[in-house]
């Protein structure tokens, strides 16, 4: 039998190795900066580009697209040439993918700082370079069939299902979740609203992280963890059935990030189901994983590589247990909102994708430099130093997630809250946010012994760009196959399609009935669209990033509607677009903050919240009393979300700037009636105005000063 001889490229394995390395850094540096803002609130340095609701996205982003996503294109070029016996279809794809998502990851963390934001979670960046994050998965897709299609194997291997699924389902979820109108160069809307949004975003949410952070990584489980152990898979009918129940699944489950929400009661029933059902597939990779390391335990003892292997399939089997045992009623009511969400995200952030990552770094990169890994022993010493940086990362947050959810809903014997402020919640799990930071600074010190490790391997080593290998060309089909997935793993295009059908499955079935049919959404006649000066201060407010520590959603519990007040109902939301429900309660929520407070206490609370709240952690906002208010695309804004349905006359926008201007004043005088001047064109007078909006379409219309005042 002839052999073909080809090259491997493993320059575009080590530049994408080098940029999960180095975004690696920055994003867990930038975490552990949150982390301590959250303690300490000078660590938001009192500058509007570096305060929590603004680096949070870039810290998420940064860990996410950034480190896993380089590791992941790190992995799949790797693995996919080797199973494939090809080398990628184009070196120029190559480059221009790298080089693409480099641009791309740089781009966010320029404009997310900026106030750049769209606001969906996982999803922040805005418009133009959603469409660029678009061109490059699309090269990225065509490198990868063009190189499944000139194959040398003519099986598909396991890992190269994964990657199918991949490329495919993160396509539909990110094109869906990106609609938006654009209505200036760095400003859009989304063409979801209220409810609809919310489900359009946890769909994606949710399965970002299914088919982001869980489906390369088993491909790349299948491939490197045999590969290390030297060790064939435990089971290719479980891998059959692990891949296909976990994608089909999968898709159904966003909906548990919604429990006792205002999204339809079926279809949080439907997330629940599914959530549940998910602890089969995801538990049955985890055991293929680790049982294919049968005889190999005593080399698991002496290989640092297969250390970080283990573990991070264990925080695999522990997050998607964890997970369903989330979507369930009782225990979301407790836990959600509070940092048990935080504990859970993280134990697989660091644990299953940071550890296989630093894994397959330990594996790949002494083996495209021809050379030994530096040092076994400091490959050790990382693998303890992050195991210890995950354990006081996750119990301090596990531990203020208990705190967190028996202060909120605890009574006095006489019917009453005992801890209504909320603030007394967030001074008592302080010390466990101490802990946390101490735990990410653990963490990042293993990942700067482990680049120092590997910077020392490349030295001693040198790089083979060009890696020879030699395989027969393609054989003919073989007639007599009897495994029917062993026929379909012959054929790319049909696998891609079947994989295609079964993710869009259980989306159109939770999305399509909650977006045509309208008793899903029940209006209130009562509720009207933001005035101009309103509708500027919600996007002021979503350009501040304060969805990402309070949330305007009030849960049909008593504890929250005696704390907060009516629960939030459907119909509230037909207008809001982006939705900002929230995820996280690290403030309290504000869906019925509006009319509550005089626009004093508002201006002093952003001025320096720590004048309304003692000991509040809080970052201050003076810059909103410095920045005059920007009006020149209001109109523009107006029309752009009429397209949407929102119901603003022609009346209404060609009169905005002088509605926004008498409401404006109206605040401001009220402002200098209590002794504090500042000018009705500022932004603060704005986000003053959204606030004291904000559910009171159903209340009793808003109060005046004198009259709050009084009541006090």
């Amino acid at each position: 039998m002839q052999l073909e001889q080809f090259n491997y490229d493993n320059k575009i394995v080590r530049n994408f190795g080098i940029a999960t390395i180095i975004w690696g850094i920055v994003g867990m540096t930038i975490g552990l900066l949150v982390a301590t803002q959250l303690v300490w609130p000078q660590m938001n340095f009192g500058l509007q580009f570096t305060t929590f609701g603004r680096v949070r996205p870039v810290h998420t982003n940064a860990v996410i697209f950034a480190f896993v996503g380089n590791g992941i294109f790190m992995g799949v070029y790797y693995s996919l040439q080797r199973v494939l016996k090809a080398r990628m279809f184009s070196d120029m794809l190559s480059k221009l993918h790298f080089w693409g998502w480099q641009l791309i990851i740089v781009a966010s963390a320029i404009t997310l700082p900026l106030g750049l934001t769209s606001s969906h979670e996982y999803a922040e960046m805005e418009w133009p370079i959603d469409i660029a994050i678009t061109l490059i998965w699309v090269i990225f897709g065509v490198n990868m069939f063009g190189t499944i299609i000139k194959r040398r194997e003519r099986h598909m291997y396991v890992a190269v299902w994964f990657y199918i699924a991949t490329f495919v389902t993160v396509a539909v979820l990110h094109i869906v979740n990106s609609i938006q109108l654009p209505v200036a160069g760095w400003k859009s809307y989304y063409i979801y609203k209220g409810v609809q949004d919310a489900l359009v975003q946890w769909w994606y949410g949710h399965n970002a992280v299914a088919f982001f952070l869980t489906t390369p990584y088993l491909g790349m489980m299948y491939y490197f963890l045999p590969k290390m152990a030297n060790r064939p898979v435990y089971s290719y009918k479980l891998s059959i059935l692990h891949f296909w129940s976990l994608i089909f699944i999968y898709i159904w489950a966003g909906p548990h990030h919604l429990l006792y929400t205002a999204l339809p009661g079926w279809v949080q029933s439907l997330g629940v189901v599914f959530s549940v059902m998910l602890i089969a597939p995801s538990w049955g990779g985890m055991i293929n994983g680790l049982l294919t390391l049968r005889g190999a335990w005593d080399k698991v003892r002496t290989e640092p590589m297969l250390k970080f292997m283990v573990v991070a399939l264990t925080c695999y089997g522990m997050a998607t247990f964890e997970g369903p045992m989330l979507s369930l009623k009782q225990v979301n009511a407790i836990a959600h909102f509070t940092d048990w969400i935080v504990a859970h995200v993280h134990v697989g952030a660091l644990g299953w994708n940071g550890f296989m990552t630093f894994g397959i770094l330990y594996w790949l990169i002494p083996r495209i430099y021809k050379t030994e890994l530096y040092s076994k022993k400091l490959a050790s010493t990382h693998f303890w130093i992050g195991t210890l940086g995950i354990l006081f990362y996750a119990i301090p947050m596990y531990w203020a997630a208990v705190v967190q959810g028996l202060m909120w809903k605890e009574f006095t014997p006489e019917g009453v809250l005992k801890y209504p402020n909320f603030l007394a919640t967030t001074l008592e799990i302080l010390p466990m946010h101490m802990m946390r930071a101490l735990g990410g600074a653990l963490y990042l010190s293993g990942v700067l012994l482990m680049t120092f490790n590997l910077v020392k391997t490349m030295q001693k080593g040198k790089l083979v760009a060009d890696e020879p290998a030699e395989a027969p060309a393609l054989l003919p089909v073989q007639v007599n196959e009897r495994s029917k997935h062993r026929r379909l793993e012959r054929k790319p295009i049909l696998f891609m399609v079947l994989a295609l059908i079964a993710i869009l499955i259980g989306g159109m079935v939770e999305m399509i009935p909650t977006f045509t049919i309208s008793k899903n959404v029940p209006t209130i006649a009562s509720v009207q669209p933001y005035t101009a000066l309103e509708l500027q201060g919600r996007d002021l407010y979503v350009r501040e990033g304060c969805v990402n520590c309070h949330t305007q959603s009030i849960r049909p519990f008593r504890s929250e509607t005696a704390r907060y007040g009516e629960y939030s109902k459907a119909g509230e939301y037909v207008y809001d677009t982006p939705f900002l429900w929230g995820s996280k309660r690290t403030g309290p929520d504000l869906h019925r903050i509006g009319s509550k407070y005089p626009n004093k206490w508002h201006f002093d609370h952003l001025l320096d919240p720590t004048i309304t709240s003692p000991g509040s952690i809080m970052p201050s906002y003076p810059w909103l009393i410095e920045q005059k208010l920007d009006n020149s695309i209001l109109k523009d804004k107006m029309k752009a979300l009429r397209k949407l349905g929102i119901p603003y006359t022609d009346a209404a926008i060609e009169n905005a700037d002088q509605d926004l201007q008498k409401q404006a004043q109206a605040i401001a005088d009220d402002l200098k009636n209590n002794q504090v001047n500042v000018l009705a064109d500022r932004e603060i007078i704005a986000v003053i105005a959204y606030l004291q909006r904000l559910g009171t379409d159903i209340k009793a219309a808003p109060k005046t000063t004198e009259q709050i005042n009084a009541n006090q």
